[in-house]
This record gives C-alpha cells, sequence and structure tokens, in this order.
C-alpha cells in the first residue's frame, strides 16, 4: 500500500508541473512565494486523499469479490430499558438511643450484684442492691403501725355510724390512718432507691463498680452500662440540594467495612432544620440488628437512594467518547445482516446520572439499537465491521 502511495504522489506531482506550464515545483519553491508553496501544498494533499478513499474502496470492493475482505470484530450490546436506581454516598457512623450509664439513687454500700457483662436483661429486672442502712426493719414497723391505725379508723368509723362517739374521735382516727399510710408510702419509695433495675432490655456492657464498693448518687459513681442492640441507627449530614430526593422511606444501603457485610433498610426519621454551617440537614437510618454484630460507633458507609427510572438506557462508561466540541458520542453498528454484519455509525448521547460502571443515556439511542462495546475504540464511522457477539441487554 505505501509503495502504491508513493507512486501516486509521484505521479501527481508529474501531473501537476505538466499542468502547471508557467511554473513548475521547483521553480515555485526557487521563487520562495510562502503563500503559493501553501496553496500548492493543499493542493496536491487534497488529491491525494482522494486518491486515497478511490484506493480504499478499490481495495474493499477487490477484497469483497475474491472473499479475502477482512472487517473489523466488534461486540454489542442491545439497548433493552431497565429500572435504574441512583444512591447518594455517605459516612456515618452507628448509634443508639438506649446505650446508657446506670448510676445508684441513694448512697451506701454496694451489697449485692446480680449480673455480669455481656448478660442479656428485661425492662425492670434487679441489677444490684444496696444496704438501706436498716431501712427495710423500719419499713416493717411503720407498717405495723398503719395496720393499728387502720384498725383504730374503721371501729371508730363503725361506731360513728351508729352515731356512737363524737366527730372529732372519728376524724382523729381518720387523720392519723392517712398519714400512716402516707408515711409507709414514703417509706417503701425510699427503700425502693436501694435496688438499681435495668431502665429498659438490653445488655449489661459493663460492671463498672464491684460488690462491696460504696457508691452514691452522682457523676462518678455509674455502676452499670447498659446498651440496647436491638433499636440501632446511623445519623448522616444530607446536602440540601437533596431536601426534595432524600425523604422518609426512602431505600438505603448500608455497608460496615469493618464487618464485610451490608444491610438494606429504610430511611426512618429527616431532620426539619438546615444547619447554617454546612448547609444540610440530618437523617436516621434504621440499622437491623438481629445477630448483634453491629456495635454502636461502628463506622459504615450509606447509600441513599435519591433518584429511580423505571425505563432508563444504561450504557457502560468505558464505551462513551468525547470529541473536541465537549459532545459525547457511541458508535451503533446499524441494522445487522444475516452474517452479522453492519455499518458503524457515530451518534451523540446526552447523559444522565452515573452509578458505578454505569451511565443513564436521557437522549441519542433508542430500544433495540446494537451499541458497540468491545472495539468501541477503534472503529470509525461509516465504516463495516463484523459482530461476533451480541448482548441481548445492557
Amino acid at each position: 500500500m505505501k509503495n502504491i502511495l508513493s507512486i501516486v504522489t509521484i505521479t501527481l506531482l508529474f501531473i501537476s508541473c505538466g499542468n502547471n506550464k508557467e511554473l513548475t515545483v521547483n521553480e515555485i519553491i526557487d521563487q520562495g512565494d510562502l503563500e503559493v508553496l501553501r496553496a500548492k501544498k493543499a493542493e496536491f494533499s487534497e488529491q491525494l486523499n482522494a486518491l486515497e478513499t478511490n484506493i480504499k474502496l478499490l481495495d474493499s470492493t477487490i477484497a469483497t469479490k475474491t472473499g479475502e475482505e477482512k472487517l473489523p470484530l466488534v461486540t454489542t450490546i442491545t439497548i433493552t430499558p431497565r429500572e435504574f436506581n441512583h444512591f447518594l454516598e455517605l459516612q456515618g457512623d452507628v448509634k443508639t438511643k438506649q446505650n446508657v450509664l446506670v448510676y445508684p439513687e441513694m448512697s451506701g454500700t454496694l451489697k449485692k450484684v446480680y449480673v455480669n457483662k455481656g448478660q442479656r436483661v428485661t425492662k425492670g429486672q434487679l441489677l444490684a442492691t444496696i444496704d438501706d442502712g436498716g431501712m427495710a426493719s423500719q419499713l416493717e414497723q411503720l407498717k405495723t403501725q398503719a395496720e393499728l391505725a387502720k384498725t383504730t379508723f374503721e371501729r371508730q368509723k363503725r361506731l360513728w355510724e351508729q352515731k356512737i362517739g363524737s366527730e372529732i374521735q372519728y376524724l382523729q382516727a381518720k387523720t392519723q390512718f392517712e398519714a400512716s399510710e402516707n408515711v409507709v408510702k414514703q417509706a417503701q419509695s425510699q427503700l425502693g432507691k436501694s435496688t438499681i433495675r435495668a431502665p429498659f432490655a438490653g445488655i449489661i456492657d459493663d460492671v463498672i463498680k464491684d460488690q462491696g464498693t460504696v457508691v452514691s448518687p452522682g457523676a462518678s459513681s455509674e455502676v452499670f452500662r447498659l446498651v440496647n442492640l436491638s433499636d440501632m441507627y446511623i445519623q448522616v449530614d444530607v446536602p440540601e440540594t437533596y431536601l426534595g430526593q432524600i425523604t422518609k422511606g426512602k431505600e438505603a444501603l448500608v455497608y460496615f467495612p469493618v464487618l464485610g457485610d451490608s444491610v438494606t433498610t429504610q430511611i426512618r426519621e429527616t431532620g426539619n432544620f438546615i444547619m447554617p454551617g454546612n448547609r444540610s440537614f440530618s437523617v436516621e437510618i434504621a440499622v437491623p440488628n438481629k445477630d448483634g454484630k453491629i456495635k454502636p460507633n461502628l463506622s459504615a458507609k450509606v447509600n441513599l437512594n435519591d433518584y429511580t427510572n423505571k425505563d432508563a438506557i444504561l450504557i457502560p462508561q468505558s464505551i462513551i467518547s468525547e470529541n473536541a466540541e465537549g459532545e459525547q458520542y457511541v458508535f451503533v453498528a446499524q441494522a445487522p445482516n444475516s452474517d452479522n454484519e453492519a455499518i458503524v455509525k457515530k451518534t451523540v448521547i446526552t447523559t444522565g446520572k452515573t452509578q458505578r460502571a454505569n451511565v443513564e443515556v436521557l437522549s441519542g439511542l433508542t430500544q433495540g439499537e446494537h451499541v458497540i462495546q468491545e472495539g468501541a475504540r477503534s472503529v470509525k464511522d461509516g465504516q463495516k465491521v463484523k459482530i461476533l457477539n451480541q448482548d441481548l441487554g445492557n
């Protein structure tokens, strides 16, 4: 082919020199006029391009007639609309609203600890008792006095109903009985503070104070850490631009890098306040934790569904090219024949959102078209190709 082009070039030069009766090429060169030199070069280039095109056409025709034609091999994707979900990627940490330190309500010696670290407890379950300093004995005495006051009141009441005795005696007995009851209730309430019970169902994450330790109400006297791992969530800050797309009930995909595990869940709450510092709003994502592997403060990658297209056209991002004008385009294999041979057409497209390796095509492609995948970077517009295999969908 190179020899043919060289011969054609030399022939063109001779023809041009013969036709130019006024000046030969050498004479033009000797003359040194830059504009004339450029004009003559452009003339030769145009003639050479025309000859090259004709030679390629002749080569293709000869190869076809002799059965020696070698077409570029490509693979294609048949465009089939399907559902497309786009996700906003964010970072967050696992939290629980039921993660508390349990404090004593009265001073005294920690008499008995009934639970161990890691033990699961129910709401109201007894965790520990504090030495009441004889308060239980005092309560029993108060109950005895209250029983006596009750008996006295009931007898005085019967007498008063029979018009026996004075009203003042009846009222005194009633007042004494009610006062005794109130004293018992107060003592019971105070004695109840000598027991530490679970405020909610969960797991004893830590036993902080040992049996025999003197405890008292205060910031540094916590006895247990109680955690509920069944009500976990992740809170993330979402940019305000997604206010209309990220809503309660939307799907969320949560991945835990440390565990190498992921869960599919939903947005359970969205904030009603835009934080002025970073122009974002908070979102809570529920985290199912049936096996208890997920712990508070565990790092997570959160993907929130912010866009869905039920009939999207998707193509691999790797087959999209861009021209000098910034237009994106792909190559389509038009109307493949029975031998899987087709003509390449360069098609300008408009793209939308990208999710991993796929790109949404908003315009330029229609259902059933065959977009070239393998070989897309080596074909040209108008070229004939042979399709090795066709993917039935994207």
